[in-house]
């Protein structure tokens, strides 16, 4: 039975699920909220937030994530440890089993889109048992109007099934838990995991893989805004670097937070909503971002609730640091409703150094672009992970490898055709330590973060002086209003300069280690960067 029915173009048949009970056909936010609520999935908060767990899984499942080998994709996967293979024959069996085990269940079924770009948008469906998911793909995809809706015909669809689990000695999966992309069928199945994210990441491999190949269309793991005067800005970025915090700047207007691709008319949201990281999130500092958590539609995954008073504490961390809020672009009070932008002036490429010995910003050349988006350098700290308990390098090429499928010069190549093309500014921030390393020094002011971005994109620093320096290159400014002169040369923060030095002598040569691999992809100008 279907409810919120209309006449469509494709029917769940065609994905061969029969004999389901109830199907909630791309049902709006108030009936997922009932559901949520009537399944016992989740509690509305006090201001009108839902709060859901996502139980054993709270983050991205890497080492559980495969891509069906076969004829149509296997010679462009970038195959290794990030695009693991998986057997055909082995998805087919999978897959029957999960059909099987959608008979009778109620289901929740969103149509939409990603890519705001017409010229690029990809339909999608995305089937999940679970209302809150529902919830989840309507916030982050783009919703397709009812004229839309009765044509739409997906091009990939997501089917996602948190209860029901794999068998690792008969279908050849890690774990019970799976995440498999199999672009001849055009379909993604999930199944042991209840983490929504698994569903937004799965159709942005997806957008990686078609769009550079299909329409040489740069696929970015990025977010980006607009000045009033239409002037964007990219911010390249892995996951706590502050990408969503610099990009919702109440002076600028945001496209998007996350995923974008840059064709030739400019930068385009793939994404309807936004999902943000929030955990000890300021009202002072982030107030954007503050006012989303407390406002109807809004998802917050892991954040500690009273039961009683239905109030949150975004300052609790017991059950994961990967709290997050999934909500509609449209709770961002300035945004760019088109998700399209003009070609960007700048491109700031983002990391946290844990180490405290990267500066604040850095002005990239074009070479040193390619370079540190190829590396795609942050640092994991003590308490992220478990086994971590000091600062570790981490280099994830294109700030995104979990979700690039083709190899990273790929992307490299696209983004420097484009840097040289619309002549943009390159700028590397440090959003991570100062004044030492983790332990040691103090993570770096937001509010100097976003005075250093504000005068890179406004064009107060590109007019300055700059000094150079000598273990990364880097052009450094020596002025930057805002921002105390002592902060903006790194080793000048630290009580002991030798301690400084031989920390940052010690990173030069783990990006050079890392850089290696890439060197036959690029030209000498770029492999000799470091």
């Amino acid at each position: 039975m279907r409810l919120n029915d209309i006449t469509r173009g494709t029917g769940l048949e065609e994905h061969g699920i029969t004999n389901a009970n109830l199907i909630y056909w791309t049902a709006p936010t108030s009936v997922l909220y009932e559901q949520i609520v009537k399944r016992g999935e989740g509690l509305v908060t006090h201001l009108g937030a839902v709060a859901v767990k996502t139980g054993h899984y709270t983050g991205r499942a890497a080492n559980e994530k495969f891509i069906v080998d076969e004829p149509s994709c296997h010679k462009h996967i970038n195959w290794g440890k990030v695009n693991r293979p998986f057997d055909p024959v082995k998805f087919d069996a999978l897959f029957k089993r999960m059909l099987a085990y959608m008979h009778g269940k109620d289901l929740f079924v969103q149509d939409c889109f990603a890519g705001a770009s017409p010229a690029h948008r990809l339909p999608v469906r995305v089937i999940t048992e679970k209302a809150w998911h529902s919830l989840f793909a309507r916030n982050m995809f783009i919703s397709a109007t009812a004229e839309e809706l009765v044509v739409h015909k997906p091009e990939f669809t997501v089917i996602d099934m948190p209860n029901f689990h794999a068998i690792p000695s008969v279908d050849g999966t890690n774990t019970e838990t799976f995440i498999i992309v199999n672009f001849a069928q055009k379909v993604i199945i999930i199944g042991g995991t209840s983490y929504a994210g698994e569903i937004k990441k799965s159709i942005f491999t997806i957008l990686n893989y078609l769009l550079p190949l299909d329409s040489k269309v740069m696929s970015m793991h990025c977010s980006a805004n607009a000045g009033d005067k239409g002037d964007v800005a990219i911010f390249f970025g892995l996951s706590g670097t502050g990408k969503t915090t610099l990009s919702a700047d109440p002076g600028r207007r945001l496209i998007g937070d996350d995923e974008h691709g840059w064709d030739d008319k400019g930068v385009f949201n793939f994404e309807g909503g936004c999902y943000a990281k929030i955990i000890k999130l300021s009202q002072d500092s982030e107030p954007e971002i503050y006012e989303t958590t407390r406002r109807f539609g809004t998802i917050l995954e892991n954040v500690a609730i009273d039961t009683v008073s239905r109030r949150v504490d975004l300052d609790d961390d017991s059950f994961t640091e990967n709290t997050r809020a999934s909500y509609p672009i449209t709770h961002i009070p300035n945004i760019v409703k088109s998700g399209m932008g003009e070609h960007p002036k700048n491109l700031i490429m983002l990391t946290c150094d844990a180490f405290g010995v990267l500066p604040p910003i850095a002005r990239l050349t074009p070479e040193q672009a390619m370079y540190h988006f190829l590396s795609g350098y942050t640092a994991k700290v003590a308490g992220t992970e478990a086994g971590i308990t000091e600062p570790q390098a981490a280099f994830s090429a294109c700030f995104g490898a979990p979700f690039m499928a083709l190899h990273p010069s790929v992307y490299a190549t696209l983004l420097g055709e484009k840097i040289a093309r619309h002549d943009v500014n390159c700028w590397l921030v440090n959003t991570g330590w100062s004044g030492g390393g983790y332990g040691v020094g103090s993570r770096m002011k937001i509010a100097y973060s976003r005075a250093l971005v504000n005068a890179a994109i406004d064009g107060t620093l590109i007019d300055g002086e700059f000094d150079k320096d000598r273990f990364f290159g880097l052009d450094i400014p020596k002025v930057c209003p805002g921002v105390p002169a002592e902060v903006l040369d790194p080793r000048n923060t630290w009580s002991d300069k030798a301690a400084y030095d031989a920390t940052a002598g010690e990173l030069v040569e783990l990006f050079r280690k890392n850089f290696e691999q890439y060197k036959q992809y690029v030209s000498e100008k770029v492999a000799k960067v470091m």
